[in-house]
């Protein structure tokens, strides 16, 4: 069992890596509410990748970070990889705010880490990406926490396909009537609340507008997926048009996972389009 104690260990790797691991982020803390840190020897002041894990809600866990922390702090980056509650044990607004108080605390004490409360990159996949998006959109869960959009310098969603969800659901339930199978049980309808108006709520594109100060965004997708396909596109065009910068890649020859795990490696098309996204806006400290 864990326990509610950061603990600190020291990874030898090719450069090593601090790694304080379990650290809470809400007072007093559920056993999800913790957060990993991963940091380059003697950091002070470096950017900050704040990483949320998929698994539809459901699942999943702040570990399945794969190869990013190694790349991402060799490059100068402070890493952080988030747990939060799960569904059905709670709501999904309460879900995202868990999410969004997690940020909160990086905000407020990444400093103690050697990362810089001030440039903050915001990274998920799969239902993790629709957190990121999520939040980096919709200001009132981090305005809760004290965050202000001016400190997150780029939100990078990987082959989510929930960022507008009467249309995913709409797609769903349709192609599963049109070929006379059952609806799910328990998809996304049931997942974000069986209210029209809660879908509309959780979606990123309901709350894109001018002069929010919304970062700029890299949205990647499986090129093959219909449903990440058209909803990167989606989210992207929505972006566009509230003059947000934006890029969507999708990535081909590829699956949702593989996406995910192949972020890091040097000759992967995503990856090129991660760090050609990242680069320019590490700020004047890069």
């Amino acid at each position: 069992m864990k326990t509610a104690f950061a603990s600190l260990l020291v990874l030898s790797v090719a450069n090593a890596q601090h790694v304080t691991s379990d650290i809470p982020y809400a007072d007093p803390a559920h056993e999800r509410q913790v957060l990993d840190v991963y940091a380059p020897p003697d950091a002070g002041n470096l950017p900050v990748v704040f990483w949320i894990h998929g698994g539809g809600w459901q699942t999943g866990d702040k570990t399945s970070v794969q190869i990013k922390p190694r790349v991402l702090t060799e490059r100068g980056f402070v890493f952080v990889s988030t747990n939060y509650r799960l569904l059905p044990r709670v709501e999904m607004d309460v879900l995202i705010r868990d999410v969004a108080k997690s940020l909160g605390w990086v905000h407020k004490n990444i400093a103690r880490h050697g990362g810089d409360p001030k440039r903050i990159f915001v990274m998920g996949h799969s239902a993790g990406a629709q957190l990121a998006a999520l939040l980096c959109i919709d200001d009132r869960y981090l305005k809760e926490e004290g965050v202000p959009f001016a400190v997150l310098k780029g939100c990078v969603p990987v082959d989510g396909d929930t960022y507008d969800l009467p249309a995913i659901i709409m797609t769903a339930e349709f192609r599963q009537t049109m070929h006379g199978l059952p609806l799910p049980k328990f998809g996304h309808r049931v997942k974000f609340g069986n209210d029209p108006e809660k879908h509309i709520d959780f979606s990123a594109v309901t709350h894109v507008a001018k002069d929010k100060g919304i970062p700029p965004f890299l949205i990647l997708h499986v090129a093959g997926h219909p449903n990440t396909t058209a909803q990167a596109r989606r989210l992207g065009a929505v972006l566009k048009d509230a003059g947000i910068p934006v890029k969507v890649f999708g990535a081909r020859e590829t699956t949702h996972n593989k996406l995910n795990a192949d972020l890091g490696l040097p000759d992967d098309p995503a990856t090129k389009e991660f760090f050609k996204f990242l680069d320019p806006l590490m700020g004047p400290e890069h």
